[in-house]
């Protein structure tokens, strides 16, 4: 409980990257308003972006996919490869559904609307930061026919009672601490059914189990 107390009172670090200034100022008044985000670092560009997570060593990223030069899309690949990268999750706008496809198959871990609500956005970074996937319901709602159309993940009717749990809390956009504490397990036994159930759904990263989850009204 007292490590729990602990991380609520540490800020979350984040690098913020968007292309417009105005955007930009407000998106970190918002994060920053309560105390629970601080904003370390911004961007205008996919180039400035990795030189400030280079910089900062954020605990979280949130860039916009439209930038010039380097876009967030490159960036964000570039990024993923590294073995230290943190948590990332990409802002976005209704009109956007290719981009976020591909940031998907990047392993981008959220996927937020620049319009949620300001309290949304907060638990969102605070999610990040724990481990869990973000889901827009709306974004999802817009990516499960296609992520469905084109999957041959398996339907979770040949999941054992404990994978479905744990897939559950993956739907919900939990931790693997989160779904251990709700559970009762290890939070290395929840990591080892995590790896399992993205090999049996056909699964690249969490948002996308996650995705197929919530399609299959798991979550």
């Amino acid at each position: 409980m007292a490590g729990e107390d602990a991380y609520r009172r540490t800020p979350v670090r984040v690098v913020l990257a968007d292309d417009e200034p105005l955007m930009r100022a407000g998106l970190r008044t918002v994060l920053e308003a309560g105390g629970a985000v601080r904003v370390v670092g911004q961007a205008g560009d996919g180039a400035a972006l990795l030189a400030a997570v280079d910089a900062h060593r954020p605990d979280v990223v949130l860039a916009d996919v439209q930038m010039p030069g380097i876009d967030g899309l490159a960036a964000l690949r570039m990024l993923r490869a590294r073995a230290d990268a943190p948590p990332a999750a990409v802002l976005t706008t209704f009109d956007l559904d290719d981009y976020v496809a591909e940031a998907l198959r990047i392993g981008v871990q959220g996927f937020l609307l620049k319009d949620a609500e300001p309290e949304a956005l907060v638990r969102a970074v605070r999610d990040l930061a724990a481990g869990g996937a973000v889901l827009d319901p709306r974004i999802t709602a817009r990516l499960l026919p296609r992520l469905a159309a084109g999957s041959a993940a398996p339907q979770p009717a040949g999941l054992t009672l404990r994978e479905q749990q744990v897939l559950r809390g993956l739907a919900a956009g939990d931790s693997n601490a989160g779904i251990a504490s709700r559970l009762g397990l290890a939070e290395a036994t929840v990591k080892k059914y995590v790896s399992a159930l993205l090999t049996k759904l056909g699964a690249e990263n969490r948002v996308q189990a996650a995705l197929l989850a919530q399609g299959w009204g798991l979550n």
